[in-house]
């Protein structure tokens, strides 16, 4: 699987250089295993001795030899503790040789075993000198001696090849030079550098292998070396591959008791170090300059922040803690609060609310931050303390702050000053309660005049309509006992009189209906238009057989909402005014259709033929016992429209006409349409009952 790739050029930075560092330590610590092995499993024992004869460091070697495979001391054991009695002195005095000369030969000497048995060894030691030449300690080499000292086992010859078979496995490049610059000693890979074997270096003269131009750079700190100062430098040198490589060079002076008799050098290849240094370095360079860049980003959005809500003027920002304790006191909330930054941090934000509201704050301080805390946002309305001692109405929004673990680090304070909305609110309460005290008066004033509309309905039902029945009787039997004597004027009267008591009884009748729909209960529910329409337009055919009208009806009547009696009635009254008013029409025409408007109204319509009338002064088309026509001319007592008009509006809907004198007219009204409702499985002899 493919390694995520970073947007941010600063990781991917960091990543390749995290890399690059880690396979760079990844091959350090595998040199230095190795070399760690080498140490552990040379064949002969490997010690460092401080200068109070306590043991640094021991080879696994020689931990085998003394039969102390896993020796662990819990503080630095003495060397003396492996040494026999009788080479106690020796030891010691070797030592002390070797700290203030800076060399000693090698001794043989006996050493105690842990289990007691004696072991002979050869013991070899040499210094290590601080820079200053000051002694830090002693690494020294013991060797197995399976018999009594010889001349040749501690002859140099012997000494010197078994340092050469020590140095000659070692990476770094060593080698040693006398006060004449002619080789001493070099190990494999110093002779290798330049095509020679360890023994063609020795008695080589340095310039012989060195070129010129680098000599002159080495042989200052060569002559400082020589003159007592350890010299550490790098060394960048450019190979015939034309790669570059970079030496750590180490010379060392050979301090004797004499004097200086030479120098040591050591160089180490450190080319991959440096690399890594370097894009380290570079990498983190590159960091460095990215997060500086973004620093001064998050400081300008800090300082943009900072300076937006300092300049808000109806709100302000503080922050407090998870106890309620203010953090940071913004400009925005000293222009509001009146309270100095100083005052205010470490105070709980609870001092700026005012005890004794009469109930008016909506919960107290402690229960707002339980539920910010718990909910997340939280809003309260309250009022609150200003430093000067005034008050003004709060909106707050607390909100809490948590960081991507969801830790609460605190919660942030937005106040408003809603103090002119209060007052709007409390004048609003006061207009309301008036207003309530108004219409609860004039309530009872209409239901005063609805019990006066009783009175006179049952007046008119029962008073009135006594004496029109009596005018109505006697008048009839005037015309019976006229009839017989035949004064035809006097029966021109009677007729007239009965006609006129006819037509007040039918006033009376559409007086009390209209009284009525103002208070009847509208029982709504899905209407069929269709059948009802059918059932109707039957009954207009029977009751009008002379006619010959041609009827149109819109196949797709939709299924009306409200009531079916009232809603009966309104179709009766303007399809009779229809079949009325195109009664002197050559050929009869009523068109009945709908349509659904922008405001998701249903729109029915009634259009016929027929004499019409001038729309421009029909203001009271719509009022009782106003009529567009004279009564002989055409029936009726005014009342059709006047309760259709009073019916649509109890459904919520409108009506109007458009007309014009001898061209026909249109009657138009609209009902609200809620929902697409099936229509109810109404039997037709129902919807003709309902419809006569």
């Amino acid at each position: 699987m493919p390694s995520p790739v970073s947007a941010d050029p600063v990781a991917s930075s960091a990543v390749d250089a995290a890399l690059v560092a880690a396979n760079r330590i990844e091959q350090l610590e595998q040199a230095l295993a190795r070399a760690q092995s080498l140490y552990e499993q040379a064949p002969c024992g490997c010690l460092s001795i401080d200068p109070d004869l306590r043991i640094l460091n021991i080879n696994q070697t020689l931990k085998t030899w003394l039969g102390l495979p896993d020796l662990d001391w819990p503080e630095k054991p003495h060397v003396l503790h492996f040494v026999q009695p009788q080479w106690l002195d020796a030891v010691q005095s070797r030592l002390r040789e070797l700290r203030t000369s800076g060399h000693c030969e090698p001794l043989h000497l006996g050493i105690q075993r842990a289990d007691g048995t004696p072991m002979q060894a050869v013991l070899s030691a040499t210094p290590v000198c601080d820079a200053g030449g000051r002694f830090l300690h002693a690494n020294a080499m013991l060797r197995q001696d399976t018999g009594p000292p010889t001349a040749s086992a501690s002859h140099p010859s012997a000494r010197a090849e078994f340092l050469q078979s020590v140095t000659d496995r070692m990476a770094s490049r060593l080698a040693y030079y006398d006060k004449n610059l002619i080789c001493q000693f070099a190990n494999k890979a110093q002779a290798e550098r330049y095509r020679m074997t360890p023994t063609q270096m020795v008695g080589t003269p340095l310039s012989d292998v060195i070129r010129p131009e680098a000599l002159a750079k080495i042989l200052p700190r060569v002559a400082a070396a020589l003159s007592g100062n350890a010299q550490t430098f790098e060394v960048a040198r450019k190979q015939k591959n034309g790669q570059r490589e970079v030496f750590l060079l180490s010379y060392l002076p050979d301090a004797q008791p004499t004097g200086i008799e030479g120098v040591f050098m050591e160089a180490q290849n450190i080319t991959e170090r440096k690399r890594t240094e370097e894009f380290v370095l570079e990498a983190n360079r590159d960091l460095e300059d990215r997060v500086r860049e973004r620093s001064e980003d998050l400081f300008q959005s800090e300082q943009r922040y900072r300076l937006m809500i300092d300049a808000i003027q109806d709100y302000c920002i503080y922050f407090v803690d998870a106890k309620g304790r203010v953090t940071d006191w913004t400009e925005s909330a000293k222009r509001l609060h009146g309270h100095r930054r100083t005052a205010m941090l470490g105070k709980p934000y609870q001092s700026l609310l005012i005890n004794g509201t009469n109930g008016e704050d909506e919960v107290d301080a402690a229960q707002v931050m339980r539920l910010a805390q718990a909910h997340g946002q939280w809003e309260t309305r309250g009022w609150r303390l200003r430093d000067d001692g005034s008050r003004f109405w709060a909106h707050t929004v607390l909100t809490a702050l948590r960081n991507e673990t969801g830790e609460l680090q605190g919660l942030s304070s937005i106040t408003r000053d809603m103090s002119a909305a209060k007052s709007l609110e409390d004048v609003m309460n006061d207009l309301n309660r008036e207003l309530e005290e108004r219409v609860a008066e004039r309530t009872q004033q209409l239901v005063a005049a609805n019990k006066d509309i009783d009175v006179f309905s049952h007046m008119v039902s029962h008073d009135l309509r006594a004496p029109l029945r009596h005018i109505a009787s006697f008048v009839s039997l005037l015309l019976e006992h006229m009839s017989e004597t035949g004064d035809k004027l006097a029966l021109q009267y009677l007729n007239s009189i009965a006609k006129s008591s006819k037509r007040m009884g039918q006033m009376v009748e559409g007086l009390l209906e209209y009284a009525r729909l103002g208070r009847v209960a509208i029982d709504v529910q899905p209407v069929p238009l269709a059948p009802l329409l059918e059932g109707m337009i039957a009954h207009l055919r029977q009751s009008n057989p002379e006619r010959d009208i041609e009827w149109v009806i819109a196949k797709d009547l939709p299924v009306a909402s409200g009531d079916a009696m009232l809603l009966a009635q309104v179709w009766d009254n303007l399809l009779g005014n229809s079949v009325k008013y195109t009664r002197r029409a050559e050929k009869a025409r009523i068109e009945i259709g709908w349509q659904l408007n922008a405001a998701d109204e249903r729109t029915f319509y009634v259009r016929d033929n027929g004499v019409g009338f001038d729309l421009a002064t029909a203001g009271n088309l719509f009022v009782m016992f106003q009529r567009q026509h004279h009564s002989m001319d055409f029936e009726g007592t005014g009342t059709g429209l006047a309760i259709t008009h009073r019916i649509i509006e109890r459904h919520r809907g409108r009506i109007w006409a458009e007309t014009d004198l001898g061209k026909g007219c249109t009657f138009f009204f609209t009902l609200p349409f809620n929902s697409s409702e099936p229509a109810p499985k109404i039997p037709r002899p129902a919807m003709a009952e309902l419809a006569g």
